[in-house]
């Protein structure tokens, strides 16, 4: 199928899952653009998405900014693990960081913001799944970086987001991603992707990730 029937039937599936879900107000749709090809990002531009999300500084880097004059209404999200060094670069580009997740970063996205006078939204990662080879805080931890270590470097999250374990059933660690949201009145929650964002829909996420059900699975 095209991009725009892909779109349509993701449009036409968030919409019923919001019934379901007896929502008003509807999730913003992120389009996972990680490694894509370039036509098939210019065909998502075309189709009207302007919210993408991008695992890697330097590929968002070598995509985004030429577009800005044409597109200025662009919103760039980065979902993927940050290293510390690349801070300073992820601040100047994106509107949004969904991954922050240990005291070293507040840090340097905190020097960066003030070298920069840019302040991009931040959500905090959490690892609800406790996987070893998975960045986010630890539920245990979630507090402590929340109440204290964001606070001591002036960092004022927006939200939560979380990836559920792919062999676990994704509902549970939705639901307990809302709990601590609501507990510490955060109002975004990025949660869900291609294969159970309608799940995420019912447990109030706020932003869906989606990438290989808009596209088509991803270039190696």
């Amino acid at each position: 199928m095209s991009f725009e029937q892909n779109l349509a039937e993701i449009e036409d599936r968030i919409f019923r899952a919001c019934q379901k879900a007896e929502r008003d107000d509807r999730p913003e749709l992120v389009a996972v653009s990680k490694r894509q090809p370039e036509a098939r990002i210019e065909a998502a531009l075309s189709a009207g998405v302007r919210v993408f999300g991008e695992n890697r500084v330097q590929e968002a880097q070598e995509r985004w900014p030429a577009r800005w004059e044409t597109y200025p209404d662009l919103k760039l999200r980065l979902i993927g693990p940050l290293q510390s060094k690349k801070s300073e670069d992820a601040v100047a580009l994106f509107d949004t960081i969904d991954v922050l997740d240990r005291e070293k970063l507040c840090r340097t996205i905190a020097d960066a913001v003030q070298k920069l006078g840019r302040s991009p939204e931040i959500l905090v990662q959490v690892n609800t799944g406790e996987e070893d080879q998975k960045s986010g805080v630890l539920p245990d931890d979630l507090d402590t970086f929340l109440t204290e270590t964001c606070p001591n470097y002036d960092i004022k999250p927006v939200g939560l987001m979380c990836i559920p374990p792919a062999d676990e059933p994704a509902g549970p660690h939705f639901a307990l991603l809302g709990k601590f949201a609501e507990r510490y009145g955060l109002s975004q929650l990025s949660m869900g992707m291609s294969n159970d964002f309608e799940t995420a829909i019912l447990f109030g996420a706020t932003q869906i990730r989606v990438g290989s059900a808009l596209f088509g699975e991803r270039e190696v």
